[in-house]
């Protein structure tokens, strides 16, 4: 599994804290300071459930309850969640701010790998 940006995004990697940051909710930027915009697979996939498991070792019914409490408190707000894996991918590869997880297998010659998980 890849973490990946759209090739217009000028960030060529990012840490697992950073990728943990944007996800999670912590930081709404890229460390550049360009506004991130994270996307979420299809709920119940297995690619969000091992994104999750990989990334923070929460369950996708733990990292839900965590953005409810987040969502009432009115800090943050969730990633751009799907409808259809295909609706996520052309996101990625249209919006220069965009950042989402795939499967390497996955990655085309408009994405740029900026994490890769240890298999």
């Amino acid at each position: 599994m890849v973490v990946v940006v759209s090739k217009q995004n000028p960030i060529d990697s990012l840490s697992k804290t950073q990728i943990i940051d944007i996800y999670m909710g912590r930081y709404n930027t890229f460390p550049d300071g360009v506004l991130a915009k994270p996307l979420d697979r299809v709920a119940g996939s297995p690619e969000k459930q091992r994104f999750y498991r990989e990334l923070v070792s929460k369950s996708e019914a733990k990292i839900n309850a965590y953005w409810a409490r987040l969502l009432f408190s009115g800090r943050a707000s969730p990633p751009s969640s799907f409808d259809t894996d295909d609706e996520m991918l052309n996101e990625l590869k249209t919006t220069p701010q965009a950042i989402g997880y795939l499967l390497e297998s996955e990655v085309d010659d408009s994405l740029k790998v900026v994490y890769r998980f240890e298999k």
